[in-house]
């Protein structure tokens, strides 16, 4: 019993994407178990949360406003007004909405909406249609242009998307699989039930590649190819399929159905199979064994590797190529380990499989590894080649000996910086200045005036003293805040009645006045010799301590270069793919980072979901160690195989993507012809289907195909009508959650008193949320104006009718069409809409309102992404964002201060990142390769020239003045060097001119690359994020 409920828990995790058992537990208790209406009740309106419980004043003239008059205003339809009886009496409504809802649930339900938020955006993350590939609009069916397509999860299947797309992708690999086939002769003798069922996999595998090459859908579905594997890879005691595991097994069934294809005399061998070729390397393993040598060569397809007890993926190697260490008096003289292993032959594609489980055996099961292992984007294999067998064995002597003195010079240093016997140890250097400090004190012989010199004597220099004395029973630790002279009093007593008598009893004996120890008797020629020896002693320890981090230092570095000989860095292997796992041992979802050639880019590849990420995101989700997220996988290739794919792929990836489809035999471009007519056909029932769901309880039949004839022809609105549809349909969309939220809230309403009511509730309360958020006081974590359009409307005192309408317009998105209730909703709303007339609102205004927010957001992602790059030292990329982000600011700022973000921010940035990038154009410039010159040349055209002379203007701040003397005085020191060749002296002589003066100059900038919009909730938390980095660091001083 408890197994079946575990596996409902594992199938609800991977569906909803919900990690919280204890949520997921009581959605199926109050599902009585049913899994599907459970996944139902978390996705849709039962998994919104509650309002919350304070509510705005609403605005004084409702009724007499363009949208107020649409609403009902009489007492039987409309909502009480929202005053503090009212908003008790809903609070104890709608625990009652959700009569499934278990008392867990509802202390979730009431917790603060700021507490769930990332959760929130995960439940509403795949909603119900998506997780059997019905979406909710069909064009979210479509592939747009030549974009990678997804691949459908039908039930634990994420491993499966994970490792074909990571194939895919891989140019040889797909078309090796689409142009596989197999003579009716070979065809005919193939009897064995292993290779009909690898046959018959490999034409299901080569449907599948097809369909992905040339779908017209957003992602495929590979029921057919997992059916074959049904048998092998699922059952009822694993309902999560290991990814290596899986892997290894399909390389097999490829390898067996592609020796079908090599005609040789012997079938064992297997040389000639592209399979092998392709996935396969061997290795040769040496070792010493009791006295006796040995060797033997292997083959490996996916290399294992441990993690546990490494940090990065060449200690991995490291560790596993060379293992144990034998005694040097049996070891033989080429062999200095018990046991090493070299690569004789590495394969095109060369794959890493990370062991991140081990088998716990106090708790008897599977525990995954989280610690933290990196990764490099390029790996130089030369030092793993048996070829270089005898230079890597000096290196590793060498290696192991540097460690050996490194080890030596730690213990030293060690012994200085944790000196004594006892438990309580200190830095050997502070001990004698303590000593020097000890015998140079004067003892006291009544109260001291100057109190306050000693007092900071004692918190200065006498510091462990202080810590004795607070970490004693009577330590005085609420008065360690209080002023010097105070702090000094109470710790030189021993209870709080002294303190509070020492004023009335001047009696006291002086040594109980001492503020600190003081020799009692020392004369003068004691304190001379002592205070020499002292000195002397601690000036010798100093140093030696500071030979010590020298040597440690040099030996640390030698350590890091060992292996950066050039000789080693002929072989390099770029990362392809990372395949990461998210969960523990026994559940999780997998999902994949692949490197796309064309674009230049890593995408994430999430079930059905293909999106453009980055090597930032990909460090996060899979180094490992902040979460329980890692890497399980990684796919490596080589120099060939990457530039077969870069020489492929020159010119449009549509181009490239054509020529392969036209390369299909003619049954495979049929099928993808079919399944494309079948799409549209889809399309046409699903349309139907929809239409025949919409009530047609308001508005009228007449009005209503009316509204459907105008949006069936949208080249008959005006081109501003249009414009204005496309902006705010784009903010309703991005607040799509949150007006679901209100929309979910409206349950008793439009149950009691219909659907107007339920709209006017919905749209009072968010229209009360957003009023009150907007009222808040910003901090530099947090801009309220990201989460809502409307927030940044009444921020700016936009007009009311815009922020009604806008409001309204969220009311009557399209893609609220969750249930019955939703779509009555929408439709009310939408007639609404349509009785607004020119008078009421004026459209070119509405228009400017909405091109200024999405302008607002605009800048707020260009600063965010640029922040972040320029932490991770990307000055390049950064500086295009930043650049971008000040100007179209600038826009923003001329309407109002609170159009825009904070201006200072952007050009402190701008000018650190400007002279990063200068610093490094520079010396690129200088190294004398011609290819490095031609980087810091382009770097200085392209992109530092134009941004200082963006800068220069009329209203140019000191700080930026400066910053362009800086960088223009760094180039001209660079005159008439007698080091510096004269072709550079000669190109040097061009460029001077344009960073000096070019103010003839037309500037032109290059566009950052487009980045896909954020939610709110991700913008939010980005921001949070970024700024909470850069002013926790210290490195930002914003006025």
């Amino acid at each position: 019993m408890m197994r079946d409920c575990q596996m409902l828990l594992n199938q609800m995790k991977e569906i909803t994407e919900i990690q919280d058992s204890a949520l997921l537990l009581a959605a199926l208790k109050a599902a009585n178990g049913d899994l599907m209406e459970a996944v139902t009740f978390l996705t849709e309106e039962h998994a919104q949360e509650p309002a919350q419980d304070v509510a705005a004043a609403e605005p004084s003239a409702w009724e007499g406003s363009a949208v107020g008059k649409q609403l009902p205003q009489d007492g039987s339809a409309a909502p009480a007004p929202l005053n503090q009886d009212n908003l008790h009496t809903a609070n104890t409504i709608r625990p009652l909405e959700s009569p499934k809802a278990p008392t867990a649930e509802r202390d979730a339900a009431e917790r603060p909406q700021d507490t769930h938020s990332a959760e929130n955006k995960n439940r509403s993350k795949r909603k119900r249609c998506e997780v059997w590939g019905e979406n909710s609009k069909q064009n979210d069916w479509r592939r747009a242009g030549d974009w990678p397509v997804g691949m459908k999860n039908i039930g634990n299947t994420c491993w499966f998307s994970a490792v074909i797309q990571s194939l895919f992708q891989l140019p040889e690999f797909r078309r090796l699989v689409l142009g596989y086939s197999l003579s009716q002769k070979v065809l005919e003798s193939c009897r064995s039930h292993t290779g009909k069922r690898n046959i018959a996999f490999m034409q299901e595998l080569q449907s599948l590649f097809a369909l992905m090459l040339g779908t017209r859908r957003k992602f495929v579905d590979p029921s057919a190819a997992l059916e074959l594997l049904r048998d092998v890879f699922r059952s009822a005691e694993e309902p999560q399929q290991d990814v290596s595991e899986f892997t290894h097994k399909l390389l097999d069934w490829l390898e067996d159905a592609f020796q079908l294809t090599v005609n040789v005399t012997s079938p064992g061998d297997k040389s000639k199979n592209p399979m092998v070729q392709l996935f396969y390397g061997t290795f040769l393993t040496e070792g010493v064994h009791e006295g006796n040598t040995f060797s033997k060569i292997e083959t490996f397809g996916q290399y294992p590797l441990q993690v546990n007890g490494y940090r990065n993926l060449s200690e991995c190697l490291e560790g596993a190529m060379v293992e144990g260490e034998m005694d040097e008096a049996t070891a033989s003289q080429s062999v200095k380990y018990g046991q090493e292993r070299w690569f004789t032959k590495l394969p095109p594609v060369l794959t890493f499989e990370l062991s991140r489980f081990e088998f716990n055996q106090s708790l008897g099961q599977p525990e995954k590894i989280h610690t933290k292992l990196e990764f490099p984007q390029t790996i130089y294999m030369d030092r793993y080649l048996y070829c270089n067998k005898e230079l890597i064995q000096m290196k590793r002597e060498e290696m192991k000996r540097l460690k050996e003195k490194m080890v030596i010079l730690q213990q030293k240093l060690e012994r200085y910086m944790e000196y004594g016997s006892g438990p309580a140890r200190f830095p050997l250097p502070d001990m004698l200045q303590y000593m020097l400090e000890f015998i140079t004190t004067k003892p006291a012989v009544a109260v001291p005036s100057a109190q306050g010199s000693q007092t900071t004597l004692l918190h200065s220099q006498a510091e462990p003293r202080v810590l004795d004395v607070l970490s004693q029973p009577n330590g005085i630790l609420e008065r360690t805040d209080t002023s010097t002279e105070d702090g000094a009093f109470f710790l030189a007593n021993s209870s709080p009645q002294q303190n509070s008598n020492m004023e009335l009893q001047p009696s006291v004996p002086p040594a109980e006045l001492s503020e600190h120890p003081a020799p009692h008797v020392v004369s003068e020629e004691e304190l001379n010799l002592v205070r020499t020896c002292l000195q002397r002693w601690r000036n010798e320890i100093k140093q030696d301590v500071q030979d010590l981090k020298e040597s440690i230092a040099r030996t640390n570095l030698s350590i890091e270069q060992m292996y950066l000989d050039p000789l080693l860095r002929q072989v390099p292997y770029r990362l392809h793919a990372v395949l990461v796992h998210e969960g523990q041992a026994n559940a999780g979802h997998y999902w994949a980072f692949i490197y796309n050639q064309p674009r230049k880019k890593w995408l994430k590849y999430n079930d059905i979901s293909v999106t453009e990420s980055s090597w930032e995101e990909l460090e996060r989700e899979s180094f490992g160690g902040l979460r329980n997220t890692s890497a399980y996988c990684l796919m490596y290739i080589s120099d060939q195989v990457s530039c077969v794919g870069a020489d492929e792929d020159e010119g449009p990836e549509a181009v490239q993507i054509q020529k392969e489809v036209e390369a299909l035999t003619p049954e495979l471009r049929q099928y993808i012809q079919k399944d494309n007519w079948r799409l549209e056909q889809e399309a046409e029932e699903w349309e139907e289907e929809q239409s025949c769901k919409i009530p047609q309880m308001e508005p009228s039949p007449a009005s209503e195909s009316q509204d459907l004839s105008s949006e069936s022809r949208p080249d008959q609105l005006s081109v501003c009508e249009q414009s204005v549809h496309s902006l705010s349909s784009e903010h309703a969309r991005i607040a799509q959650e949150q007006t679901a939220k209100a929309i979910a809230n409206t349950a008793d309403a439009y149950e009691k008193n219909g659907v107007e009511a339920a709209l006017c509730e919905a749209f009072h309360e968010e229209y009360s949320r957003l009023y009150l958020l907007s009222k808040e006081t910003p901090t530099p974590q947090n801009d309220a104006r990201l989460q809502h359009v409307l927030i940044y409307f009444l921020q700016n005192n936009a007009p009311q009718q815009v922020v009604e309408r806008t409001l309204l317009e969220q009311f009557a998105d399209k893609n609220l069409s969750y249930d019955e209730r939703s779509i009555s909703i929408m439709k009310v709303a939408r007639a609404k809409l349509r009785e607004i007339g020119p008078d009421d609102v004026d459209m070119e205004e509405y228009k400017r309102w909405h091109e200024d927010y999405s302008l607002f957001r605009k800048v707020s992602i260009y600063l965010l992404t640029g922040l972040e790059l320029y932490q991770n030292r990307k000055y390049q990329e950064s500086l295009t964002y930043l650049v971008h982000a000040y100007q179209s600011n600038e826009k923003l700022l001329l309407k109002g201060t609170n159009r825009g973000v904070n201006e200072s921010l952007i050009a402190l940035y701008r000018r650190k990142c400007l002279l990063k990038l200068n610093e490094v154009a520079a010396s690129l410039f200088v190294s004398s390769e011609e290819a490095r010159v031609s980087e810091g040349v382009s770097i200085l055209n392209e992109q530092i020239i134009p941004c200082m002379h963006l800068m220069n203007n009329f209203d140019i701040s000191r700080e930026d003045l400066d910053a362009i003397e800086v960088m223009r005085n760094h180039w001209c020191s660079y005159l008439g060097r007698e080091d510096m060749d004269a072709k550079l002296q000669l190109k040097l002589g061009e460029l001077l001119p344009r960073l000096l003066d070019g103010s003839t100059e037309v500037i032109v900038l290059k566009e950052p690359p487009k980045i896909w919009p954020n939610s709110p909730y991700d913008l939010c938390s980005r921001f949070a994020a970024v700024m909470e980095s850069i002013h926790g660091a210290s490195t930002v001083r914003v006025k």
